[in-house]
């Protein structure tokens, strides 16, 4: 019997992959992590997950997980202490090959990622997921099959009215909701759309994501930055530029400055849209996780005639689903549809499923679960800041799934990214989310994504942060 089994980078920071037999499990991990060593994907020093942890991820016993350890210390690749668990020997290195060709080195794959944007796709609710699978497949009409209505499935649009009402504060009906496939997708629909509306120019956050600019750059627009201070997006800039047709923002959390979005600049970007008859274009991408109060309400509640909310799966269960939404001003939802194509283009199935899951009530206990999940992550890397490198700073609101780390006067951002990933840590600088036609850079620090890491790789790259920081405060 072959039984497969593997790892991502999320969970060991390599990629493993084995196809065992028998009871091949314990050597088959022997082998993979001294092969890990060899390869320097795991270097001296590595903090290792607890045999208890690992065994969880990969399914396996945790005797196992134990026994591979053991023997590993015993042959000199691995070390275990008592309160430092168990590390790769700083002695473990690949052997020089006499009779190989020197090759010039490459750069490695990183060993830990705090790269912003991704949940801990270790916790997607699989069973959960598979039990509306098969309620929502054995419940599906023939017609279902078939090409379908543009906007989507009608049980997930009315499941998604009542759950955004009630958890976002959004004004919808089924009718509104045109289904997508992700925040990308849809960007891409209103990137068509205002262009056929005429416009020329929409309006950006001076940091954010810059694949976003070029799909709408891509579609015809120019896009032009708006300043961010210490109380948010300057929504009152929106009034000095004529030729805006439309404005892109991350209200609830500014991505990545963390920022709320005040109610007197959201007031400032309404009264902008009812006044030039432009739309607000609203990326809601974590507002469910919000954790020192409850989540502000989406913007799109002030004015539903003139704001887009746009809305996604791939932040609270897996981008890899490819499920967004976005809830339309009536006005707007013939062009939309139409921009999307005579048949839904989104699977129907996972559309049936998700809506089963959101009805089911699965979707609000998996999101208050890891709602508690993240917040336990980030009071963790708070205290550990606090403790091991109080020069760092920590700002933005206490929400989503990453913090900005503020760095002292005189160090560079560009600096600390190149030294973290010699330690194998992928990380990123704000500079590379600032608008190239933004004013001179005015934050300086690190983006740091700490739902990526699975539960074991949680406290190596933990580790391995610190340890860069310790020495930027050197």
């Amino acid at each position: 019997m072959v039984k497969s089994w593997a790892t991502s980078a999320e969970t060991l920071g390599v990629d493993l992959h084995l196809d065992l037999k028998g009871a091949g499990l314990r050597s088959g991990l022997m082998d993979a992590l001294r092969e890990a060593v060899r390869g320097g994907r795991l270097t001296p020093g590595t903090r290792l997950p607890s045999s208890r942890t690992l065994a969880a991820d990969l399914g396996i016993a945790r005797n196992t997980v134990a026994d591979a350890y053991a023997e590993l210390v015993a042959e000199g690749w691995l070390t275990a202490r008592q309160g430092s668990g168990t590390r790769v020997a700083q002695r473990a290195a690949a052997r020089p090959d006499r009779g190989r060709v020197h090759r010039l080195p490459t750069r490695r794959k990183p060993t830990y990622s705090l790269m912003a944007g991704s949940p801990d796709l270790a916790r997607f609710p699989r069973a959960e997921w598979l039990k509306a699978a098969r309620r929502a497949l054995a419940a599906a009409p023939h017609e279902a099959f078939g090409f379908g209505d543009p906007r989507g499935r009608v049980e997930l649009r009315t499941v998604l009215a009542d759950y955004l009402a009630r958890s976002r504060g959004v004004y919808a009906s089924p009718e509104r909701i045109v289904v997508c496939s992700g925040f990308v997708h849809g960007l891409m629909l209103m990137g068509q759309v205002l262009r056929a509306r005429r416009a020329r120019q929409v309006a950006v956050e001076a940091y954010g994501l810059d694949f976003h600019w070029k799909l709408l750059t891509d579609a015809g627009l120019r896009t032009t930055p708006l300043s961010i201070d210490e109380q948010g997006t300057r929504a009152d800039e929106l009034r000095a530029d004529k030729g805006v047709g439309a404005v892109l923002m991350t209200p609830a959390h500014q991505f990545p400055i963390g920022l709320p979005l005040l109610p007197d600049r959201r007031a400032a970007a309404v009264d902008w849209a009812r006044a030039t008859g432009g739309l607000i274009l609203e990326d809601d991408y974590d507002g469910e996780f919000r954790y020192d109060r409850q989540p502000v309400g989406a913007l799109q509640g002030l004015d539903p005639d003139r704001v887009v909310y746009m809305g996604t799966a791939s932040k609270s269960l897996a981008p890899g689903l490819r499920l967004g939404w976005m809830v339309l001003p009536e006005s707007l939802v013939g062009s939309v549809a139409e921009a999307k194509g005579h048949g839904d283009s989104c699977g129907v199935l996972d559309q049936l499923t998700l809506a089963e899951f959101i009805d089911s009530g699965a979707y609000d206990r998996h999101v208050r679960g890891m709602r508690l999940h993240y917040r336990r992550r980030r009071d963790e890397l708070v205290a550990a800041l606090a403790e091991h490198a109080p020069d760092i700073g920590v700002t933005g609101l206490a929400a989503g799934l990453h913090v900005v780390l503020s760095l002292p006067p005189g160090v560079d951002e560009r600096g600390v990214v190149q030294a973290a990933a010699w330690q194998g840590l992928a990380i990123q600088g704000l500079g590379a989310f600032r608008h190239p036609d933004a004013n001179a850079a005015q934050w300086n620090g690190l983006v740091v994504g700490y739902g990526t890491p699975s539960d074991s790789a949680w406290p190596g790259t933990l580790d391995a942060l610190l340890r860069v920081l310790a020495a930027v405060g050197a």
